[in-house]
């Protein structure tokens, strides 16, 4: 049986006396929240010439991750064991090809009791995973960074906004 928010292990609202928990939401109301979360793919040389060159026999990768990134924000609750199912009713997967590799950002929204934090974050490594697994065949050095919330609005903890990364175009990723 869960213990009420905010009993137990001060702090932890998923473990409570050595023990996980899914945080009861009953009680709260349901809001319109926000979350927008970023990743990188750093390309090595081999990699991002032939995504140039368009030599990708999978497809298009930056279109595929788009689409798996929308797919992953709805299967968050499957993935992230003590994550609420939630309706996302909205997601917006941008994937873009700049100087240090593929950027992708995602903006989740839904109007539930718990946030959306996890289905942008989930979003991103999504879209990541799939854009390594159509490049794979170029380069096994590709790599997955950067991910992280960038935003969020709603919610008893109220709205964050994350610091400028040094991560963004031009940046050390």
């Amino acid at each position: 049986m869960s213990e009420p928010r905010g009993e137990g292990t001060p702090g932890l609202t998923h473990f409570a006396h050595g023990q996980a928990q899914m945080v009861d939401v009953t009680g709260k109301a349901a809001t319109v929240r926000t979350a927008q979360a970023e990743a990188w793919v750093r390309l090595p040389p081999e990699s991002r010439a032939a995504l140039d060159a368009g030599r990708h026999p999978k497809g298009d990768p930056l279109s595929v991750a788009q689409l798996a990134g929308i797919l992953g924000s709805k299967r968050t609750a499957d993935l992230v064991l003590l994550c609420h199912p939630i309706p996302v009713t909205g997601v917006e997967v941008s994937v873009t090809l700049e100087a240090p590799g593929v950027h992708i950002v995602a903006l989740a929204r839904t109007h539930a009791p718990t946030g959306v934090e996890m289905e942008a974050l989930t979003a991103v490594s999504v879209a990541a995973l799939n854009v390594y697994d159509m490049l794979k065949a170029t380069s096994k050095a590709i790599e997955i960074s950067g991910v992280r919330l960038l935003a969020k609005t709603g919610g008893k903890s109220g709205d964050y906004l994350a610091a400028a990364s040094p991560a963004g175009p031009g940046g050390a990723i």
